[in-house]
């Protein structure tokens, strides 16, 4: 098992997308790199806090190698947008991924510069090891299932397409 984190704007659809995936084991939205303890999401939205909204990502690298994370990831974000995603505006909503092993880095980076020669566009999403993660109110998580009709960027349904990279 292994573990990434992805930000991506609003966290409801990340989680969404990737719960869909063969592979996923687990997951939990929250809030990664914070500057203050423990944050709430109303702190988080105030911008005081340099958290970003991120899903806690556990995998398994046989059924979903980080590279396909990393491919899937690019291609239901948009990558080049600062601080923003959809409607959801703010450096909470900024695109970002936090690695906990020394190695993912690399593969990441190489993801990304593998993205930006394809589209021929420069990426702004931080790759950064994970300082700290906090869970958010139980009402964020999983809320795509919960709530059907809910607001979200991405569309979730591309995570049942055959990936190709």
């Amino acid at each position: 098992m292994a573990v990434i984190y992805l930000a991506g704007g609003c966290f409801w659809g990340i989680q969404g997308y990737f719960d869909k995936l063969k592979g996923t084991l687990c997951s939990q939205v929250g809030y990664a790199n914070s500057a203050v303890e423990n944050p709430s999401y109303e702190f988080v939205c105030s911008g005081n806090s340099g958290a970003v909204e991120a899903l806690e990502l556990h995998y398994d690298e046989d059924l979903l190698p980080l590279r396909e994370i990393i491919g899937r990831f690019l291609s239901v974000i948009n990558p080049c947008a600062l601080n923003f995603q959809g409607n959801d505006i703010g450096t909470q909503y900024r695109n970002g991924v936090y690695f906990v092993q020394e190695s993912d880095e690399s593969i990441i980076k190489e993801c990304l510069k593998l993205w930006e020669k394809k589209h021929h566009k420069k990426a702004v999403t931080e790759v950064e090891k994970l300082q700290n993660f906090y869970s958010a109110e139980l009402y964020h998580q999983k809320y795509l299932e919960k709530n059907a009709l809910g607001y979200c960027h991405i569309n979730t349904d591309l995570a049942l397409q055959k990936w190709e990279e």
